[in-house]
């Protein structure tokens, strides 16, 4: 398979595994703190990491001039985005969550450009516009009430620091293992957080008296972290970053699927719609 099409299936998979972690945050939330939980997420994904990074024999060099970089990238998109993805959700819907969150792809055209220098391309531009509009014709358009605006604009933030957080990976040395470089983000998130997460763990004893919340942190740890994180960053080395941001177009599609299987949320014929709308974008970037 050509690193165009192995990014692209890497991107996708990470991108629906996110798509279960609206599903999955929502339930935990309701008995831990949102910052409590980022905190148990990345100590559960650091561990599988390293882990894996040892048995695998990783190299773990990374040239000083690239730390600075590798610590942006754990602050600005494994702190702050998360921490903020988080909050916005609990504060609002996770259909809000779903619909705000996936501005990101249209950010990241955007910090490619200024960033990375890339070309903002009609095709990509009219891939992006097809995506967004599948996205909103899957998770509906207004019918949020003022309660949720604060919710909103926190969730903004998680997707402008996300997608920031993606272009930089694509300035990280593609000699590294982005096993390790997943790693070294994570502890740097972990370390910032820790001060703070630990002082909101007031919700322990909910989490330790039911197995349902351990395994949705497992789940959000090892799976939607350690996993996905490291699928996502492998994958933005293939492709370019305008190109890659179309697939986390696949998040809300895959969340509100799994809603109707699981939580028995109705799905309409919008829906179909706009996931063939969604697909019809990614099928775009994927033939330029």
């Amino acid at each position: 398979m050509s690193p165009k099409y192995l990014g692209a299936v890497l991107m996708a998979l990470a991108a629906s595994i996110w798509g279960g972690m609206y599903v999955v945050s929502k339930i935990v939330l309701a008995a831990v703190d949102p910052l409590a939980l980022v905190w148990l997420r990345y100590v559960v994904a650091l561990a599988a990491l390293v882990f894996v990074v040892l048995i695998t024999r990783q190299s773990w060099r990374i040239r000083f001039r690239d730390v600075p970089l590798v610590v942006a990238i754990g602050v600005i998109g494994y702190a702050i985005s998360i921490w903020t993805q988080f909050v916005g959700t609990k504060l609002s819907t996770a259909q809000m969550g779903a619909m705000i969150t996936s501005a990101t792809p249209a950010f990241m055209v955007i910090f490619g450009r200024i960033i990375l220098g890339e070309r903002i391309t009609l095709r990509r531009a009219l891939s992006v516009g097809l995506a967004t509009i599948g996205v909103l014709m899957i998770v509906g358009i207004g019918g949020f009430g003022p309660k949720y605006e604060i919710g909103g604009v926190i969730l903004f933030i998680a997707a402008l620091t996300w997608a920031l957080m993606s272009v930089l990976v694509k300035r990280v040395s593609a000699e590294y293992s982005q096993l390790v470089v997943t790693t070294y983000a994570i502890t740097v998130a972990t370390i910032v957080i820790t001060p703070v997460g630990l002082r909101q763990m007031h919700g322990m004893g909910n989490l330790l008296s039911h197995p349902v919340l351990w395994g949705g942190v497992l789940y959000l740890g090892i799976i939607s972290t350690a996993g996905a994180f490291f699928l996502w960053n492998k994958g933005l080395q293939m492709v370019d970053a305008a190109s890659g941001g179309l697939y986390f177009f696949f998040q809300p599609l895959v969340g509100t699927f799994l809603g109707w299987v699981i939580l028995d949320e109705q799905v309409t014929i919008a829906f179909w719609m706009g996931a063939l709308l969604i697909l019809a974008g990614v099928l775009l970037v994927v033939r330029e």
